[in-house]
């Protein structure tokens, strides 16, 4: 891929439920970021706290904010709605993002009816941090905090529905 987000990832589940339910779940900030809230080894312990506006993120063009710390260094990132098509399909992007180990990115959900239940794709196209020494970190462990990114989002979804 090229452009403004040269690396990809994606991950993929299988979800025990319709794609208007998977959606309505999926659309929620606040249950898809729920990793970002909780620490982790990932975080190194540390953890986000979310922000959303009035939309709560479910419009084009709402925003969503994080913030946290990590080892003592601030990170801080806001997003914008840039897709939303029920119940198929949704993706934001990073208006501003100052993060350790990747930088801008476009993150999203795609969902497809599977038999009685729905395959949700979740992506994440980023690009490396501009500045040194993060952009070092970004060629090291980008693609593992990508991947984790898209797995916790896809297996927290298919956990969610499994009951």
């Amino acid at each position: 891929m090229t452009g403004p987000f040269p690396f990809h990832h994606e991950s993929r589940a299988v979800l025990h439920a319709s794609v208007e339910s998977a959606f309505e779940y999926l659309d929620d900030f606040r249950k898809l970021t729920a990793h970002m809230e909780r620490p982790s080894r990932m975080m190194l312990g540390s953890k986000m706290t979310i922000e959303t506006d009035s939309a709560q993120g479910r419009s084009l063009g709402s925003r969503v904010r994080m913030q946290g710390t990590v080892m003592g260094i601030a990170l801080a990132l806001e997003e914008l709605v840039v897709e939303r098509e029920p119940p198929s399909r949704k993706a934001w992007e990073t208006v501003e993002a100052r993060l350790a180990v990747i930088g801008q990115y476009r993150l999203g959900f795609e969902l497809q009816r599977r038999g009685n239940g729905s395959a949700v794709r979740v992506y994440i196209d980023y690009a490396l941090p501009a500045n040194w020494p993060a952009r070092g970190l970004g060629l090291l462990l980008g693609r593992v905090y990508a991947r984790w990114c898209t797995e916790r989002m896809a297996h927290d979804a298919m956990k969610y529905f499994a009951n």
